[in-house]
């Protein structure tokens, strides 16, 4: 799903956040002037003022995929509205590809928004008067494009999202998950590099959700945009990212790879989450490979170190021997040891 490779071509990261604060309430800059960056949410609730992001710092890599998660009021979409500048910081930076979205005035904020940016929110907000084509279009319009040029472009995004044979419809006539594929393709129609989506799932049933979340694999696996994503999902968030950052008041209390955050939960709130986690379903091979030992007899079953652990535990827990991991080029890059998978799997400290 990944593709942080490319990533090493670029000087800097897509997105970096250093030190970001927002803070609601009349007094919110002053009072985080005089506490010297230490903000204690319950002396700011005290005093009026409501901390919605508390000491931000992280960077988001080229074709990277960083999930937000956490409960309702953690500050997870404030975060995305402070880089996004929807919402304004109270402190700190933030550089979308070296620039500073902060200091830009609002005709450049407006230009990277149109150029660079694509948001995808909870409610699908497609105009009812217009057809799925023109809602596509739409954004497109407003660029500036010539409406065929627009059409041809939207045409293509509704290919890729699978709604071909409906680019006619209006919305009342489109189902939820749908409606959802709509705004999906219309904040890709403008071939953003940065693509933020806020709970854009959270509405569907459970079966439409799950079918969504496979199409947006499928879309990252083909476009490999850098992307913030905002969840109150665990399952989702371990399903789709490449890192995720678990809040808590505003604070980040672990952003660290799915494998980590299940392994070496970093808090007990961390911790809490993964409890009931099935590991089988969310660790890869290469989370519990071992590197090779050149006393190694090895079976002669060979595993990738992407596949996910559950897909492959059978016939691993058969094989005699410890078992070959290889990569794509079909290289051994460690070894799977019968003990290691039932320990991390069963283990004191794992649930069945």
């Amino acid at each position: 799903m990944s593709s942080q490779d490319g990533s090493s071509q670029n000087k800097h990261p897509v997105i970096k956040c250093e030190s970001v604060y927002k803070i609601f309430g009349e007094n919110a800059t002053s009072m985080l002037e005089n506490a010297n960056g230490n903000v204690d949410a319950k002396v700011f609730q005290d005093a009026g003022c409501v901390v919605g992001v508390n000491n931000a710092s992280f960077e988001v890599n080229n074709g990277e995929m960083l999930v937000v998660m956490g409960l309702s009021g953690s500050g997870k979409s404030t975060l995305l509205r402070c880089i996004s500048r929807l919402t304004e910081a109270t402190a700190g930076r933030i550089f979308i590809e070296g620039e500073d979205l902060i200091s830009l005035n609002s005709k450049e904020l407006i230009e990277l928004r149109r150029n660079k940016m694509g948001m995808v929110f909870q409610s699908f907000a497609l105009l009812p008067h217009k057809t799925v084509l023109e809602n596509i279009a739409f954004p497109l319009q407003i660029k500036g494009n010539k409406l065929k040029e627009s059409m041809t472009r939207a045409l293509e995004m509704v290919e890729l999202v699978g709604l071909t044979g409906r680019e006619n419809y209006f919305p009342r006539q489109l189902s939820g998950g749908q409606q959802q594929r709509v705004g999906i393709a219309r904040s890709l129609a403008v071939e953003p590099d940065i693509w933020f989506l806020d709970e854009p799932f959270s509405a569907l049933d459970p079966l439409i959700r799950k079918e969504m979340q496979d199409e947006f694999l499928r879309l990252q696996g083909v476009l490999n945009k850098t992307i913030l994503f905002v969840t109150h999902d665990f399952d989702e968030a371990l399903r789709l990212a490449d890192r995720i950052a678990i809040m808590k008041d505003g604070i980040i209390e672990q952003l660290d790879t799915p494998a980590n955050i299940v392994l070496n939960p970093a808090t007990e709130y961390v911790r809490k989450f993964t409890e009931d986690v099935p590991r089988e379903k969310v660790l890869k091979i290469e989370s519990v490979m071992d590197p090779l030992n050149s006393s190694d007899e090895l079976s002669d079953l060979r595993v990738s170190k992407d596949a996910i652990i559950e897909t492959v535990v059978v016939e691993v827990l058969s094989e005699k021997k410890p078992v070959a991991v290889v990569d794509n080029n079909d290289k051994i890059v460690g070894v799977l040891h019968y003990s290691k998978v039932i320990h991390t799997l069963f283990g004191e400290n794992a649930k069945k």
